[in-house]
């Protein structure tokens, strides 16, 4: 018997008939999946902007490469942070959440300043999140508009975004060019 697979946490994938523009072809790391709400993380759209200058916004040095881009969590309260990250005794566990094996997050002001002083190699400085309301998930992926698999540390970090959904769709044997547009899911 195949061991079931929870939304949160988890991977969300979008599908070709989910037209919203801000899904298209995203990967969403769920963090949370109650009755009253979903909660998650587009991990596969780098921004134009670096961290390194969203940091010194607010007085926070970065100690990480320099081209360290920022990534879009999806359309709700952009000007929220997140820091998606992996292992590290640097970030005291009252600072974090595990969210998986090898996977953390973070929104606390003293654990963006213990990452930015010594970032860890895997690590995501995330704008934004994608949020749904009660049932408004389970309906849509009951029209088909999404497939959910377990969390993958690997794919969330060592995947180019470029590549990351193709790659989701296949952890689950679907081949992405065999997938035909159905009607569109707003």
């Amino acid at each position: 018997m195949a061991s079931e697979i929870t939304v949160a946490p988890g991977l969300l994938i979008a599908m070709p008939q989910l037209e919203d523009p801000n899904f298209h072809r995203s990967v969403v790391l769920m963090i949370e999946h109650q009755s009253e709400g979903s909660f998650g993380l587009i991990v596969n759209r780098p921004t134009e902007h670096r961290v390194a200058d969203l940091l010194e916004s607010i007085e926070v040095a970065w100690r990480g490469a320099d081209d360290e881009p920022a990534w879009w969590g999806g359309p709700v309260q952009q000007e929220t942070g997140w820091i998606l990250h992996g292992d590290t005794a640097a970030v005291p566990p009252k600072l974090s959440r595990r969210i998986a094996a090898g996977l953390h997050i973070s929104s606390a002001p003293e654990a963006l300043r213990v990452i930015a002083e010594d970032p860890p190699e895997r690590l995501r400085f995330i704008l934004g999140y994608s949020g749904w309301g009660p049932e408004q998930l389970e309906s849509e992926m009951a029209q088909g508009a999404w497939v959910n698999s377990d969390v993958s540390t690997d794919l969330i970090f060592d995947t180019p975004a470029e590549l990351m959904w193709e790659r989701a769709l296949e952890r689950l044997g679907i081949t992405p060019d065999s997938l035909v547009p159905a009607s569109g899911i707003h």
